[in-house]
């Protein structure tokens, strides 16, 4: 598993809204047996009423989502797998997304 690996959502009864997490664990402590993910809502910025730099708009396969980093949350990494796509090119944003989480803007 790679940091910023995006993986289809592993709980299918949310997997309507949210139908990719991202894997924002650092890799240097992968021999955990969890992930912590961030969800690619189909609920964007302006629905929650919240700032873009929390919630980044990435696109897959042609259908824009919200990186919801407010929602960031582990998950077994079992239920993980082949991961989609990667983030990792956008790694500065979603680093600063979840830092705006925990330290403010």
């Amino acid at each position: 598993m790679a940091q910023f690996d995006i993986y289809v959502n592993p709980q299918p009864a949310s997997r309507q809204f949210v139908p990719y997490v991202v894997d924002v664990q650092s890799d240097l402590i992968d021999q955990l047996p969890t992930r912590l993910v961030m969800p690619l809502s189909r609920v964007g910025a302006a629905q929650t009423k919240l700032p873009s730099p929390l919630c980044l708009s990435v696109d897959i396969d042609g259908e824009v989502l919200s990186l919801q980093a407010y929602m960031a949350a582990p998950v077994s990494a079992r239920l993980l797998k082949k991961p989609v796509t990667s983030l990792r090119y956008r790694a500065s944003e979603v680093s600063a997304a979840l830092d705006a989480v925990i330290s403010g803007f």
